[in-house]
């Protein structure tokens, strides 16, 4: 398996990343500190935390959000994240 793929399915099909809720955030950084797949990003001169590699998130992982003391963090439907990958690897057969 490549690392731009997760289940025969392009990485970039997949939209499998964090939200972060700035009215929750309370700017810690601890997701930041705790993700070591570089997902997110602090931008100079601005305290805020944003997704600035959502392809680097890996597919159903959640661990950053578990470290989120207020719970800024959301995630796609878990569900509709699965059959979205069917249904895409469907598509690709059918070629």
């Amino acid at each position: 398996m490549s690392d731009t793929t997760f289940m025969g399915v392009p990485r970039d099909k997949i939209p499998w990343f964090p939200t972060i809720d700035y009215d929750k955030c309370n700017f810690c950084m601890e997701c930041d500190t705790f993700c070591p797949h570089c997902v997110f990003e602090r931008r100079d001169g601005d305290r805020k935390l944003v997704v600035a590699n959502p392809n680097n998130c890996v597919v159903f992982c959640r661990a950053c959000s578990k470290t989120c003391g207020p719970d800024a963090l959301s995630f796609p439907d878990k569900p509709e994240i699965i059959a979205l990958i069917k249904q895409v690897r469907e598509q690709e057969s059918a070629k």
